[in-house]
């Protein structure tokens, strides 16, 4: 049975082979959607391993700091502190945007982080080149994907930064690259009105006419100062004491701050059940739709092949070859070629991976996995040809 299947397909070897590349080529399609999932978890995971944190404290009633906006006031660390199980306790923002780094635009998360001692909350844990914010103002450390190199000047809103580290695998949850630069120049960049429209919110209030009620400029001139200030933050980065219970801090957070505490597995679940929840569906049809088309071409060239060998099968028949073994031929032939497609499509999607923006995560389980899908659709698809040639009349040998 081997030695039909393999003088088969050597009699139409250049056929076998292109249509083995061409699926395997789909193949790699599919592995490389797979891996653009893992990837984008692994993103989100990163995103918070990185920050160094146990507790995400944020707005009351939001999901923030990455699912939704959150803002608070940039004293509220203080009074974290003050509470059982809290050892470390740090402000933090998030902004994505567009940086400008020469003549081009970078899509980056810029992320204000803290003064402190090495390893405070929120800092790049490591670092490929240079060195860590050491000054208040105008420094910055950047992801290696920004393209940034030490010494760069970054434009970030009206300020330049100087980049004097350089990092690596600090991205969004979206794999957007990161920067770093000082809380205060973040939070200025993120909260604070420009002078244009300070000036514009001036000319309105001293044009209505309540403006001019006793007391009423005193407070307005106040309201006006503070605007050139701001006090915000997107959330409070949270270390535990060894021992704490994370869900017992947590709670206590909720019942008397009247804020919303995420401990680390409610906020994994936020961003791959809520930010990536929408692409998870997307790529799961495509994977559905690319297994419907590797199908389709495995069964129309298995067919093709044997309907050109109609006369061949009519031949085994007549000599007694039984149906099981021609069966088998046919079987062993589509396997042929769903292993050839495979090996090309996992070297393919080995080699391309790297080539792709976004971060692409090929794990050994998922080749698994679709090695035996791809033998699966390959038995599958040759079922419309073994019937064909099952229903071949012997006669058809003499009569041809």
């Amino acid at each position: 049975m081997i030695s039909l299947a393999g003088r088969d397909i050597l009699h139409a070897w250049g056929k076998f082979v292109f249509t083995g590349i061409g699926l395997g080529l789909l193949i790699g399609v599919t592995l490389i959607m797979a891996g653009v999932y893992r990837g984008m978890v692994d993103d989100g995971k990163a995103l918070l391993d990185n920050s160094g944190a146990d507790l995400w404290v944020v707005q009351q009633d939001t999901l923030g700091p990455y699912a939704e906006s959150s803002s608070l006031y940039d004293d509220v660390y203080r009074s974290l502190l003050a509470m059982p199980g809290i050892a470390q306790a740090a402000n933090v923002t998030y902004l994505t945007m567009q940086v400008r780094r020469g003549d081009t635009d970078v899509r980056a998360m810029v992320v204000g982080i803290v003064a402190g001692p090495p390893g405070t909350l929120g800092w790049p844990p490591h670092l490929v080149a240079g060195r860590q914010i050491t000054r208040g103002h105008y420094e910055a450390v950047a992801d290696i994907a920004t393209g940034a190199h030490l010494g760069d000047r970054l434009t970030i809103r009206r300020n330049q930064y100087t980049v004097v580290g350089l990092t690596r695998r600090m991205v969004s949850s979206g794999g957007d690259p990161m920067i770093f630069v000082p809380l205060r120049d973040a939070q200025d960049a993120q909260f604070l009105k420009d002078n244009d429209a300070i000036l514009q919110g001036r000319r309105r209030t001293e044009a209505n006419p309540a403006f001019n009620r006793p007391g009423v400029p005193d407070l307005v001139d106040a309201t006006i100062r503070a605007q050139g200030s701001n006090r915000f933050v997107n959330a409070v980065l949270v270390r535990l004491e060894p021992g704490s219970d994370p869900d017992a801090v947590a709670t206590d957070i909720r019942r008397w701050k009247k804020l919303t505490a995420y401990t680390r597995p409610a906020m994994e679940r936020i961003l791959v059940g809520k930010l990536i929840a929408t692409s998870a569906k997307q790529i799961g049809m495509f994977l559905a739709i690319l297994s419907l088309v590797s199908a389709a071409i495995v069964a129309f060239i298995i067919y093709t092949l044997t309907m050109d060998r109609i006369r061949e099968i009519a031949v085994l028949k007549l000599i007694g070859t039984r149906n099981t073994t021609i069966a088998g031929m046919i079987l062993q032939q589509a396997l042929a070629l769903g292993a050839i497609g495979f090996v090309v499509g996992k070297i393919s999607a080995t080699f391309s991976a790297p080539l792709f923006p976004k971060y692409v995560l090929l794990m050994p389980q998922d080749s698994i996995a679709g090695f035996g899908a791809v033998m699966v659709i390959c038995v599958l698809a040759s079922l419309v040809a073994i019937r064909v040639a099952l229903k071949v009349d012997p006669a058809e040998a003499i009569g041809g």
